[in-house]
């Protein structure tokens, strides 16, 4: 850990950001998204004062398993490492959001030691804070019937003032981001990896477009690859940053499905939209219907959910 470097080399280097700005960037390069000791260590000490815990020679938290937590994010806090994260954000524009900020999304505080230390954007970081977002998630496979829905739905809350937000990904997701687009509407995607690695590739010209008209998220750095655990993951940020959240399709295993978990764990509205019992594109709907969530036919009852 030779070229590891302290709190205080690092603000002489990036002086333009606070304390706690440049250490919550730093737990977004160093850590999983949604890990709950650096959450607990973070909301107990402050992010700053975190870092110097994890790189000195405190051998005790209650709570907090600190070899092991050490073990996790020391070889990731390098010079080198930590330079490239901010030399890769200045080259796609990417913009530093934390709890300082302006536009932070308060909402996510509800995921409480599992929430995001920082967010890293690309677009208008306002869209973070607006006050009516609807979630619209759902199959990757999806069928005729769920990409009209989901057109009709996402073209409507935009009309109702709502703004829209999803995953990017193809089926239900990519088509409530064309269709919020297509109406003028405001839409954020939340990525799995870096908002420089834009993905699925077959979404680039997508990505680029919600860029240019509304915002491109992630809570991991730019460099970053998706993983499952990613994918996984970043479905509570959509979920905790929405009023509510709406699945247009999905299967029985499908990671929509987690969203809606996330969803309802925070206390957050789900509906499902219901399709032909002989779908298996809706048997995941059909399930979350069946444990409570509120069954939406139309763009007005999915506006009603919040």
């Amino acid at each position: 850990m030779n070229d590891t470097i302290t709190m205080d080399k690092l603000h002489e280097q990036h002086h333009a950001l606070t304390a706690d700005a440049l250490a919550r960037a730093i737990w977004s390069q160093i850590t999983e998204p949604g890990d709950g000791e650096a959450g607990i260590l973070v909301a107990e000490l402050g992010a700053a004062p975190a870092i110097d815990v994890i790189t000195g020679d405190t051998h005790y938290i209650e709570g907090i398993d600190l070899p092991g937590l050490r073990e996790r994010v020391l070889p990731k806090l390098a010079a080198g490492t930590v330079e490239q994260m901010f030399r890769s954000a200045a080259r796609y524009s990417a913009e530093l959001v934390t709890p300082e900020h302006a536009h932070w999304p308060t909402r996510v505080s509800d995921l409480g030691v599992h929430a995001p230390f920082a967010l890293w954007v690309r677009g208008n970081t306002e869209l973070l804070a607006d006050e009516v977002t609807t979630s619209i998630v759902g199959a990757r496979a999806a069928t005729g019937y769920g990409e009209h829905v989901t057109m009709e739905f996402s073209a409507g809350l935009v009309d109702r003032g709502h703004t829209i937000a999803s995953g990017a990904a193809y089926g239900i997701d990519g088509m409530a981001h064309r269709a919020a687009l297509a109406s003028r509407g405001r839409t954020i995607a939340y990525l799995a990896g870096g908002v420089d690695r834009f993905y699925p590739s077959g979404h680039d010209a997508l990505l680029t477009r919600i860029v240019e008209h509304g915002a491109v998220v992630s809570e991991l750095p730019c460099g970053s690859a998706p993983t499952r655990w990613r994918f996984l993951q970043r479905n509570r940020l959509i979920a905790a940053n929405s009023r509510g959240t709406v699945v247009i399709e999905a299967g029985w295993r499908s990671g929509s499905l987690n969203t809606a978990s996330h969803a309802q764990a925070i206390g957050r509205p789900v509906g499902a939209v219901p399709g032909p019992v002989t779908s298996a594109a809706s048997s995941g709907c059909h399930k979350l219907i069946r444990e409570g969530a509120t069954i939406v036919t139309t763009a007005e009852e999915a506006a009603d959910l919040a």
